[in-house]
């Protein structure tokens, strides 16, 4: 089972990091962009750390509000909630 989980959560990271970088090219090009909504789910579904990575990485997204401030909340309660698991 956990290494399932793990596998999911590559996974996740993954297609959030390209899902990043793909609308960072977009933006680029000025091309049709990658929903925030979109990004944001991502995130929620395990996906933040690659989320925050990408951001950095990319220099995209950094000070756009609210989705900055979303993102950080994510990554928060995921964090919070993985602290939580550990103390079990």
């Amino acid at each position: 089972m956990t290494v399932i989980v793990a596998l999911l959560l590559a996974l996740v990271n993954g297609l959030t990091f390209l899902s990043f970088w793909h609308d960072k090219q977009r933006a680029i090009r000025g091309g049709p962009r990658v929903r925030e909504a979109d990004l944001l789910g991502l995130a929620l579904l395990g996906g933040s750390p690659a989320a925050l990575a990408a951001r950095h990485l990319f220099r995209h997204k950094t000070r756009k509000q609210p989705f900055s401030t979303l993102l950080l909340l994510i990554a928060g309660l995921q964090l919070g909630a993985l602290g939580g698991v550990l103390l079990l």
